[in-house]
């Protein structure tokens, strides 16, 4: 299994609409590395499910439900998206503060290509950023 982190704007697709349509295709992705980590993704994949701009905090756990396919919300074929569904909140989110004041975490995408929205997790940040959440 691989871990991800996928970043949302909360005014645009919080973690509670997420919940509440209990799955969903990540689209509109236009920039080539995510786009590649989209591609990577199996299903049963994990991906820690980021608000940025607003609240700048990991809230939540996402599974991949079907691999890469044709984005359908455009008819260039060099875009894919992925579904997802929820799994479980986190019991506390993790601020981007949070990650960066963390050493242990001083390599992670979420600090070195923070504009990258979707971008690969190792096991041991995802443990780390497990442990900081207090959540099993």
């Amino acid at each position: 299994m691989n871990y991800w982190l996928i970043k949302s704007e909360p005014f645009k697709y919080s973690w509670d609409q997420f919940v509440n349509d209990k799955e969903t295709f990540w689209d509109g992705v236009r920039n080539y590395q995510a786009r590649n980590n989209l591609r990577a993704m199996k299903k049963g994949d994990l991906a820690f499910w980021y608000h940025s701009n607003e609240g700048m905090e990991i809230v939540g756990i996402a599974k991949v439900t079907k691999e890469s396919y044709q984005d359908p919300t455009t008819d260039d074929t060099a875009w894919l998206v992925v579904n997802f569904k929820p799994v479980k909140k986190l019991k506390k989110p993790v601020s981007l503060a949070t990650v960066k004041a963390d050493i242990r975490l001083e390599k992670m995408a979420l600090v070195k290509a923070q504009r990258l929205s979707v971008q690969p997790v190792t096991p041991e940040e995802w443990a780390i950023i497990m442990e900081l959440a207090e959540t099993k």
